[in-house]
C-alpha cells in the first residue's frame, strides 16, 4: 500500500521530479564516464601517454561528487517541501506519522534508483563516445578501453547510494519534527522578512566591501609569494562568496523599487503587475538566486577554464618554439618531407666539426637572421636577430676555452637563437665557436649543415612533424623521442595534459550548469500555483493573453539575467588565478561565454513554458 501511494506521489510532481532527474542523470554519467576514463586498467597499461591525465579526470569525479552532494540535498529538501500539505493531510486522516516518513523515503529511493540506472545507461554511451574522441584527440589505439566497465559502475552506484539514503534519512528526520498544524499550513507560511531602511544600506555595503576584497585578492593572487598565494585564493574565494549572498539579499529589493519609482516605464503595458510580480517573489528568490550566480561562475568557469587551457596550447608552444622544425644534415627521406612544407621562414646554415669545437659561418649567420622573442612586446611576438657577430664568439665559453682579453661571449639575441639552432642533443660535448669565411674554408673538416623552418599553421602539419621525429630517432640511435625537445614532442605533451583539461572542465561545467538550472526552476515553479490566481483575474478582467505571456517573459527574464550577468563577472575575475600556468587565461574568453549563455538561454525557455502552462489559463 505504502509503495503504491508512493508511485501515486511521484506520478503527482512528475513535472517537478523531472527536473530533479535531469540535473541527477547529468551528473551521475559524467560521474560514470570520469571513472570509466580514470580506472580501466588495460587501457592504461597500453598507453602511457594517458597516464598524465588520468588524475584530471580523477579530480573531475571529486569535484562533481562534492556539488552533487550539496545538490541532491537541496533538491530533495525543497521537494520535501513541496509536498507538506499533502503529508500533513495523511497525518489528518490518520496515517502514523513514522509510515509517512517511510513513504517519503520510498520517494526518495525510488526517485534515486530511477535517476542512477537511467544516468549509468546514458552514461555507458558517454563513455564510448568521449572515449573515442579522447583517443583520436591524442592519437592513440584503445586497446583494452571498456566503456561498459564493472568496476566504474561499482563506484557510481556506491557513491550515489550512499547520497540517497543519506537524503532520505535527513528528510525522514525534518519531516518528523514538524507537527502536524505546521504541514497542513505549509502553504500559508510567509517568506523570510525582508531587509528594511539602515539594516538593508549596511549590509550592502558589507556585501560591496566583501566582494571588492575577493576580486582584488583574486586578482593579484598570481603576484604574490607563492607561500602565501593559496591562503589569498581561499580568501577571495570566501569574501566573494559572502559578499555575492549579501548583494542578492540587499541590492535587488532596491533594483525593483527603483524600476517601479520610474512612472513612465511603469505604466507602459503590463510593467507594473510584472514589477509587482518581481517585488513579491524576491525575499524569497535572494539566497536561491546568489547560489545560481555562484553555480553559473563554477559551471561556465569550468568550461572558460578546460577551453583556457586548450586555446594556450598553441600560444605556449609558439612561445617556447619559434621555429617548427629543426633537421641537423637532412636525409634524402628528411628532405622528402620539408620539400613538401610550405614554410613561411626558412633558413639553413653551415658549420664544420672538430675534436672540441663546432664552427658556424659568420656570413651564413649574418645574411640569414634567425627570429628570436620580443620580450618588448606581447607574448607570441617575434624579431629579427639585430645584434652584431664578431668573430671568435662562443656560445657559451667554458673552462675548457682558453679564457683571455679577446674571449667573448655571444650576445643575448644570438644566445637565444642558438638555442634553437644548436639543440642539447648534437654534440653536447663540444664548444660553438664563430668563425669567418677565410677561417672556415682553411679547415680541413667535413661540412654540415643546419635547416629550421617556421610555417604559417604548425598544428595542420602534426603528421609530418612526427615523421620528422621519428626519422630523427632513427638517425640519431643514442638519442630518445624526448631528448629531441622538438616542438612537436613540446605539444604532444601539452596536448594530452590541455586535451584532459578541457574534456573534464566541459562536463563537469555542463554538470553544474543542469544543476543551476535544477535549482532555479525548482524556485520558479514551486509558487507558480500561488502565481496562477493573478493570472486568472488579470485574464477574467480583459487582460489580453498576449500580455500576459509578455509579462511572463520579461519577469523571468531578469531573474535569470541577474544571477548570469553576476555569475559571469566572477569568472572575469577568477580567470586571472591562473596566469601562473597559461600565458594568457582570457585567450579566446568569449567561446565559453557564449556556450553558457546559448546553454542557459535553453533553460530559460524551458522555465518560461513549463511557467505558463501552470499559471495561464487554457484558452476554449
Amino acid at each position: 500500500m505504502l509503495f503504491k501511494l508512493a508511485m501515486s506521489g511521484l506520478k503527482s510532481r512528475l513535472q517537478d521530479y523531472i527536473v530533479l532527474l535531469v540535473g541527477l542523470i547529468v551528473s551521475i554519467s559524467t560521474f560514470y564516464m570520469f571513472q570509466t576514463l580514470a580506472l580501466n586498467k588495460a587501457f592504461l597499461e597500453s598507453n602511457s601517454s594517458i597516464k598524465d591525465i588520468v588524475s584530471v579526470f580523477k579530480i573531475g569525479s571529486f569535484l562533481l561528487a562534492v556539488t552533487t552532494f550539496f545538490y541532491i540535498l537541496y533538491a530533495n529538501s525543497f521537494l520535501l517541501s513541496l509536498r507538506q500539505k499533502e503529508f500533513g493531510m495523511y497525518m489528518m486522516l490518520g496515517a502514523k506519522k513514522h509510515k509517512v516518513t517511510f513513504l517519503m523515503f520510498i520517494e526518495t529511493i525510488v526517485l534515486g534508483a530511477a535517476s542512477l540506472v537511467i544516468g549509468i545507461t546514458f552514461g555507458v554511451g558517454l563513455a564510448k563516445g568521449i572515449g573515442q574522441l579522447l583517443m583520436k584527440q591524442l592519437e592513440f589505439v584503445g586497446d583494452g578501453y571498456k566503456a561498459f566497465y564493472i568496476p566504474s559502475m561499482t563506484n557510481t552506484c556506491i557513491f550515489f547510494c550512499v547520497l540517497f539514503v543519506l537524503s532520505a534519512i535527513m528528510n525522514s528526520i525534518k519531516l518528523s519534527r514538524i507537527s502536524v498544524l505546521q504541514l497542513v499550513h505549509a502553504d500559508a507560511q510567509t517568506d523570510r522578512v525582508a531587509l528594511k531602511g539602515n539594516m538593508t544600506g549596511l549590509v550592502a555595503i558589507l556585501g560591496v566591501i566583501l566582494l571588492g576584497i575577493g576580486y582584488v585578492s583574486l586578482i593579484y593572487m598570481p603576484y604574490v609569494n607563492p607561500l602565501i598565494a593559496t591562503g589569498v585564493m581561499a580568501l577571495g574565494l570566501i569574501t566573494a562568496t559572502f559578499g555575492t549572498y549579501m548583494l542578492f539579499g540587499s541590492l535587488l529589493p532596491v533594483m525593483i523599487k527603483k524600476l517601479k519609482s520610474n512612472k513612465k516605464r511603469r505604466e507602459k503595458k503590463l510593467n507594473a503587475f510584472t514589477f509587482a510580480q518581481l517585488n513579491f517573489r524576491m525575499n524569497s528568490l535572494a539566497n536561491v538566486l546568489a547560489t545560481v550566480a555562484i553555480l553559473v561562475a563554477l559551471g561556465a568557469g569550468g568550461i572558460a577554464c578546460g577551453m583556457a587551457f586548450k586555446n594556450n596550447t598553441g600560444v605556449m608552444i609558439d612561445q617556447r618554439h619559434i621555429y617548427d622544425s629543426v633537421i641537423h644534415n637532412p636525409t634524402a627521406e628528411e628532405k622528402k618531407i620539408l620539400n613538401a612544407i610550405v614554410f613561411t621562414d626558412k633558413l639553413e646554415y653551415r658549420y664544420k666539426i672538430d675534436d672540441q669545437y663546432i664552427y658556424y659561418l659568420k656570413e651564413d649567420l649574418e645574411k640569414n637572421r634567425p627570429l628570436v622573442a620580443n620580450n618588448d612586446k606581447e607574448f607570441g611576438e617575434t624579431k629579427r636577430v639585430s645584434e652584431e657577430l664578431p668573430i671568435g664568439t662562443f656560445l657559451n665559453p667554458s673552462d675548457k676555452v682558453k679564457k683571455g682579453a679577446n674571449t667573448k661571449k655571444l650576445s643575448q639575441q644570438w644566445s637565444e637563437a642558438f638555442k634553437t639552432i644548436q639543440p642539447n642533443y648534437m654534440y653536447p660535448d663540444h664548444e660553438m665557436k664563430i668563425v669567418d669565411q677565410n677561417i672556415y674554408d682553411s679547415m680541413k673538416c667535413k661540412e654540415s649543415t643546419v635547416f629550421i623552418g617556421k610555417t604559417g599553421d604548425f598544428e595542420s602539419l602534426l603528421k609530418e612533424w612526427k615523421a620528422l621525429d621519428e626519422l630523427q630517432v632513427v638517425k640519431y640511435k643514442n638519442v630518445t623521442v624526448e631528448e629531441l625537445d622538438s616542438k612537436y614532442q613540446t605539444y604532444s605533451m601539452f596536448h594530452h595534459f590541455t586535451s584532459g583539461i578541457t574534456f573534464m572542465g566541459f562536463f563537469v561545467g555542463i554538470a553544474y550548469l543542469a544543476m543551476m538550472a535544477s535549482c532555479l526552476m525548482f524556485k520558479i515553479l514551486s509558487g507558480a500555483s500561488k502565481d496562477s490566481t493573478r493570472y486568472q483575474m488579470l485574464r477574467k478582467i480583459g487582460v489580453r493573453q498576449e500580455l500576459l505571456i509578455q509579462s511572463i517573459y520579461k519577469e523571468l527574464f531578469f531573474v535569470f539575467l541577474v544571477p548570469a550577468i553576476v555569475g559571469i563577472t566572477h569568472i572575469l575575475v577568477g580567470m586571472n588565478v591562473l596566469r601562473p600556468l597559461l600565458i594568457d587565461p582570457y585567450f579566446r574568453i568569449w567561446l565559453p561565454i557564449v556556450i553558457f549563455v546559448v546553454i542557459y538561454s535553453i533553460y530559460y525557455l524551458i522555465t518560461v513554458q513549463l511557467y505558463k502552462g501552470i499559471v495561464l489559463p487554457k484558452e476554449n
